[in-house]
């Protein structure tokens, strides 16, 4: 299908007034957009405006691709704009969402169109942060609007983008079906201070591919969002939430952030399941959280700490830009099963023994060298995490591990009770990484004086070794001889 107008540009005449320098914001708005496009579509779009008192008729619609109202209360007040709103989603009886909302003055949701409401919206006003006060911006290249104005206007670009192929295409798909449908996964909604970085994932899985979802703005009554939430992860193979310094916004009926809710929902979800290769999820917490709120911090918390929050989940506490090499490595480029060679028998498979995998820290190396040499004395192979090279290729092996151990054991002496918590989640989550045999048992060896709360493991077959020297050693032993029964 082919249009003779790709982007139809729908505005109120008091939004294009020219500044000082003679320039309406509305024409600058369309020359940056012709820009962007360019650099994305590999040609110039036909881009038209309409102002409130232009006439376009129903035939004119007809050959319209995309529609971008330009939201105001002039807009609002502009019964000619909301006419050629009507109009054309009257005219295009399509599945395909082509209106793109770009707003220019703060709008509520309620003072917005029906039709509109649940459209994410582009905002492209500037709030002072002295005055609170929302203007136009003056000039486009500073470092302010680069971080804001630009970045918003390169996601308009690939939605337009991505709307225009897939309709421009759907008369050669006509009555075939697809081979492969585009899998979809599940970015969670952030707090305010994530909300570009977001966005930056947000484009680059797009841009390779991937559905994602939420890709309409969520309900604000809890029963409604909750609803919506589980739906689209129910959708999705794949959870994906970034947590920072802002808590979110709490939605009418709750006293729980979005943020927190999506996670909770997402968890639920990995806990019905069977085959857990079927969802997994991905949580990033920031390094940096001075300015969170107590409320925040408790919440983070519980992330780390509740296995029910947490269930196959895997939570990293890196740098951003990791945790997006992560995503990138994991999602986009090869995968890592097809890195990894999906190695499902390890060693195993080559000397019939099974395999151990013991999990300790650097810092904790001399202290766990008899076990580990206890542990092959008895006959077994031992895994080990590995220390030197990129984070990348540690994660890598260590999942490797996850998939071929047997048994695993957790060695604590001069690291703290956060770092066995998460070794532990990562036993618990192991089945996720696509593991094709039982884990056989799991150990925790614990050297310090001050012990921690075991209690939140007892039901998931964790033996807990509270010893030192010959006593260790002998518990290790009754370990194996289990594993081996």
């Amino acid at each position: 299908m082919t249009f003779k107008i790709d982007i139809l540009i729908v505005y109120a005449d008091a939004d294009n007034q020219p500044n000082d320098h003679g320039k309406g914001w509305v024409n600058e708005f369309k020359r940056f957009l012709e820009l962007m496009l360019i650099q994305v579509l590999g040609e110039k779009p036909n881009v038209l405006l309409k102002s409130e008192h232009d006439s376009v008729t129903a035939s004119d619609m007809k050959e319209v691709g995309t529609l971008v109202p330009i939201m105001s209360p002039a807009f609002i007040e502009s019964g000619e704009c909301l006419d050629t709103l009507e109009e054309f989603y009257k005219t295009v009886n399509t599945e395909q969402q082509r209106v793109f909302k770009v707003i220019k003055k703060p709008l509520t949701i309620e003072e917005q169109p029906t039709k509109l409401r649940d459209l994410i919206g582009f905002n492209l006003y500037n709030i002072n942060l002295d005055s609170g006060e929302a203007t136009d911006y003056e000039d486009f290249f500073t470092l302010e609007a680069e971080q804001d104005f630009w970045m918003k206007m390169v996601d308009l670009a690939y939605d337009i983008h991505e709307c225009l192929i897939l309709v421009k295409q759907k008369d050669s798909r006509a009555g075939i079906k697809p081979i492969f449908s585009r899998r979809s996964i599940y970015l969670a909604e952030t707090g305010h201070d994530l909300t570009i970085q977001r966005n930056i994932i947000k484009r680059e899985l797009q841009r390779h591919g991937y559905k994602v979802l939420p890709d309409r703005n969520l309900p604000l009554n809890i029963t409604k969002l909750k609803s919506e939430i589980k739906r689209e992860i129910e959708e999705s193979s794949l959870s994906i939430h970034l947590i920072g310094s802002s808590y979110g916004e709490i939605p009418e009926g709750s006293d729980r952030s979005i943020v927190d809710i999506q996670n909770q929902l997402a968890a639920e979800k990995s806990a019905t399941l069977k085959d857990k290769s079927e969802f997994s999820r991905l949580i990033w917490i920031s390094p940096r959280l001075q300015n969170a709120s107590e409320k925040q911090l408790a919440f983070i918390e519980s992330i780390k700490r509740d296995l029910s929050s947490t269930e196959g989940a895997e939570i990293l506490q890196t740098p951003l830009e990791d945790f997006k090499n992560i995503v990138r490595e994991e999602l986009i480029e090869v995968g890592i099963d097809k890195k990894l060679n999906r190695r499902e028998s390890g060693k195993a498979g080559q000397n019939g023994k099974a395999n151990v995998y013991v999990l300790y820290d650097k810092t904790d190396e001399k202290e766990v060298a008899p076990i580990k040499k206890f542990i092959e004395d008895s006959g077994y192979n031992v895994l080990i995490p590995s220390f030197k090279g990129e984070l990348l290729n540690l994660r890598q092996h260590h999942i490797a591990n996850l998939r071929d151990f047997d048994a695993a054991i957790i060695f604590q002496s001069n690291v703290n009770d956060q770092w066995v918590r998460m070794k532990l989640l990562d036993l618990l989550k192991a089945p996720g990484f696509g593991r094709r045999k039982p884990i056989q048992g799991k150990a925790v060896i614990s050297t310090k004086d001050k012990k921690m709360d075991w209690s939140p493991y007892k039901n998931h077959s964790i033996m807990i070794i509270d010893s030192i020297g010959k006593d260790a050693l002998n518990d290790v032993k009754i370990f194996l001889e289990d594993v081996k029964a």
